[in-house]
């Protein structure tokens, strides 16, 4: 086995050993779809804005993907602490193989995080368009590598947990609430609008709304555009500094 799939595999192993991470992780989304599907979904119809769960169930599977994958860049932080990161690092491997099995690993559970979101929706009542769910699970694996790696690459600058968990507070509510998840991005002020625009996950969000529920702004192929080449710039930022570590 090669050093991508060892570190893959590895990512995948710990998420699945632990059942506690898979439940609890769900908590959220499904307050989110409850809470604001149920409680605003009559207020949004009556304001001509159609279902409103169909709405919201795709920004919902985007801010799974995004809180998880992100968050793994922790665990660069928790194996550098003890120990484990050091004996990964002196393997006679490509610090950039070591980096991007780790990215690959986080990317395949934020997306596995974002699919179980979607099964518990379609108990909810979304209906999807099942025809463009396999773009969908591009857009989603788009999501998944570009925060997975923006995670990596802002823990390997990074030895303090706590400092790694406010850092990303900050950075993860803007960019989740500015992301036309919630709700759309026509009509805003204009200094809302141009940071929504600049946003990646607003994007992506677009990506996974246009192929699941027929609902875009941008197109989908400028988000497909944006996505990918901001997911490659990201990859490769990530990959110079996590060859920087010092351990």
């Amino acid at each position: 086995m090669n050093t991508l799939t060892v570190l893959w595999l590895r990512q995948l192993k710990k998420y699945f050993r632990s059942k506690a991470r898979i439940i609890g992780s769900i908590g959220q989304p499904l307050l989110f779809l409850v809470a604001l599907g149920f409680g605003f979904g009559p207020i949004f119809s009556k304001a001509g804005g159609g279902n409103y769960l169909d709405f919201l169930v795709p920004g919902i599977v985007a801010m799974t993907i995004l809180f998880t994958a992100i968050f793994s860049g922790i665990e660069i932080i928790w194996d550098r602490q003890f120990g484990f990161l050091k004996e990964t690092l002196v393997a006679p491997v490509s610090r950039y193989e070591i980096m991007v099995g780790r990215t690959l690993g986080g990317a395949t559970i934020a997306v596995l995080q974002g699919a179980l979101v979607f099964v518990i929706s379609l108990f909810l009542g979304f209906t999807p368009n099942l025809m463009m769910l396999p773009l969908a699970i591009v857009f989603a694996g788009l999501i998944a590598l570009f925060f997975t790696a923006l995670g990596t690459a802002i823990a390997s600058l990074l030895d303090d947990m706590q400092g790694f968990q406010l850092i990303m507070n900050f950075l993860v509510m803007p960019t989740f609430f500015l992301s036309g998840a919630l709700f759309p991005l026509t009509g805003l002020p204009s200094f809302i609008s141009v940071i929504a625009q600049i946003n990646p996950l607003s994007y992506g969000v677009d990506g996974l709304r246009g192929t699941l529920a027929n609902a875009t702004q941008f197109g989908l192929p400028m988000d497909f555009a944006v996505l990918g080449i901001l997911t490659v710039v990201v990859m490769g930022i990530g990959g110079y500094l996590f060859s920087k570590i010092q351990v």
